[in-house]
């Protein structure tokens, strides 16, 4: 790579690695140690991580890589846009013929059949508005509720307790088990496994690897169409969830800057890619399972178009449709990623 500006960019990321331990047995390690008792353990699988790593796509291009971008490491919240892009694949496919439609119209006996629960829609599971109320393999909505994330306004309560809900759709929270009830929903929608659906329908189509994995919490079984099947997470907060390279991470990101089109091919529709982009009205900064930048204020030294996958410890994928650029990094201090992001940009805008 001859581009100063950039490798001093990718230094600075490596410099400034995630503050988590490299030992997934640390304390230091992980989202859940932070959830009240008895909520503060792991309910599935985890792995050791790798060093700060990333790769980074121009026009489709690969423009450089560093760390171990072959190396298959847990994703956390990035899967959650996994889900929004499964969600695409339903529409596309015919199975969610609203999104505005109430889950429980179609799915009976899986969470959604009375009160506030009957009321919530694949919309507003996927901008995290619902306000569903449950357990779901032994962990309740509660624990999330009053849940701080970065990029929002900072919650009026203590994470865990029990914040009075509101009517579906008027109330934006972050929350992991709403996630996995999202989960359970295409689940039982697609009739089989999610990880074969989205093999299937976007990791092969986009030219990734079979060097990823997505499992379920060790109690998260259920029986769909007579077979024994695992529901997976949106995420790793209580363990399991995504594991996969950075590299083929940015083919999934290659795809969605380019409008659901992969190797030539459409991989989903371009109005799916563009509806998950439109901005939640609650919390404008969130779309489709997605954080947007409209205002600049999630990244501010990035353009308002740019979009992200974003998990704890941190990950990130950043689609920048004005360059069009597609940038992975993985295990970055969240703390600099606008600095780095920023330094990226300059970097490669100088190149154009």
């Amino acid at each position: 790579m001859q581009n100063p500006a950039l490798n001093q960019a990718v230094q600075f990321a490596i410099d400034h690695e995630s503050t988590w331990d490299r030992d997934c047995t640390s304390a230091n390690w992980g989202v859940h140690h932070g959830d009240p008792a008895p909520y503060n353990k792991l309910y599935g699988p985890v792995h050791s991580r790798g060093p700060n790593s990333g790769t980074i796509l121009l026009q489709g291009k690969t423009l450089t890589s560093w760390g171990e971008p072959k190396r298959a490491d847990v994703t956390f919240s990035v899967a959650k846009t996994y889900l929004a892009l499964l969600a695409g694949v339903a529409v596309d496919r015919g199975l969610i013929t609203d999104v505005n439609e109430p889950i429980g119209k179609k799915l009976k006996g899986i969470g959604f059949d009375s009160g506030n629960n009957a009321l919530v829609t694949w919309a507003q599971m996927l901008q995290q508005t619902s306000e569903w109320e449950g357990t779901l393999f032994g962990l309740p909505d509660q624990v999330d509720r009053y849940r701080a994330v970065t990029f929002a306004k900072a919650p009026d309560g203590v994470k865990g307790d029990a914040r009075p809900l509101q009517k579906a759709g008027t109330y934006w929270e972050y929350n992991d088990v709403r996630i996995n009830q999202l989960s359970l929903a295409l689940l039982h929608l697609f009739q089989r496994p999610l990880p074969e659906v989205f093999r299937e329908a976007i990791m092969r189509p986009v030219g990734a690897s079979e060097d990823w994995k997505w499992v379920g919490y060790d109690n998260a079984w259920v029986e769909i169409a007579g077979k024994r099947v695992q529901s997976v997470p949106g995420g790793t907060h209580w363990g399991g969830g995504m594991s996969v390279s950075a590299e083929d991470q940015a083919l999934v990101g290659q795809m969605m800057l380019d409008n659901g089109m992969a190797q030539g091919k459409r991989v989903l529709s371009e109005d799916w890619i563009k509806r998950m982009q439109v901005p939640c009205a609650l919390a404008p900064f969130y779309g489709y399972l997605v954080w947007l930048n409209g205002e600049q204020k999630v990244f501010p030294s990035v353009p308002a178009s740019s979009y992200f996958a974003v998990g704890a410890g941190s990950s990130f994928t950043w689609i920048e449709p004005e360059l069009k650029m597609v940038v992975i990094i993985r295990w970055l201090n969240s703390a600099h990623a606008d600095a780095v992001f920023g330094k990226i940009y300059q970097a490669v805008k100088a190149l154009a």
